[in-house]
């Protein structure tokens, strides 16, 4: 698996390069300080990285700015943040422009291998703490605002709750049709379902409505 790192500090880089470069079949293949080199490296490689990790406050070009744009150019590109706790107005915007996951600085190194399982398995993965201040602080957009939430509730089906109780504990759909004994591609149809339902554009405010609605606590 292709690796890039993106992170104006260098011992930081090379810690988190060396952790990275121990797991089975991943290798980091380019680093940058900013986000100029980074922009400028992703246009001409022949290869797009498999994940980038991405870090928010750099000089030149700010992690916000160059995922806003790698992702214009690259819909499909799986950007992971590496976030830091005061930067939290970034979040729902980030959200909105489509990375893959948000992960904390200071979190364990095994939550980094589960978001690079989760992310390249084809989800989204998001640290509880962070998706714990974005549920407190933030207004994610969708349509059921303003809506009756017990009728919002009535309407899912045991499965739906099951599922999304499954989608906010950080489960990737393999493990949840393990977990609840139905098909993947059963979930998939739930999940799509649970979005229709609650207006929300992706997992992170699927997430976030559960949490603001209290149908899902962050475990302490």
């Amino acid at each position: 698996m292709n690796i890039w790192l993106v992170d104006d500090h260098q011992l930081f880089r090379t810690g988190f390069r060396t952790l990275l470069q121990k797991i089975d079949q991943i290798s980091v293949t380019f680093e940058a300080s900013d986000g100029n080199v980074f922009l400028s490296a992703l246009r001409n490689c022949q290869i797009q990285p498999d994940i980038v990790f991405m870090d928010l406050l750099m000089p030149n070009m700010d992690g916000l700015e160059a995922t806003e744009e790698a992702i214009r150019l690259y819909p499909d590109l799986n950007i992971i943040i590496l976030s830091m706790f005061g930067e939290r107005e970034y979040y729902e915007r980030l959200i909105n422009i489509g990375i893959k996951g948000f992960l904390l600085k200071s979190c364990d190194f095994a939550e980094v291998e589960r978001a690079i399982d989760v992310v390249s398995g084809g989800d989204m993965y998001f640290s509880e703490e962070l998706l714990q201040q974005i549920g407190e602080t933030s207004n994610a957009t969708n349509k059921s605002v303003g809506k009756d939430i017990q009728s919002i509730i009535e309407e899912f089906s045991d499965r739906e709750l099951a599922v999304l109780n499954g989608i906010c504990s950080g489960q990737s759909n393999q493990e949840m049709a393990d977990t609840i004994f139905l098909s993947k591609r059963t979930i998939e149809k739930h999940r799509a379902s649970l979005m229709v339902k609650t207006g929300c554009s992706n997992t992170a405010t699927l997430v976030i409505w559960a949490i603001k609605n209290g149908l899902y606590e962050i475990k302490e």
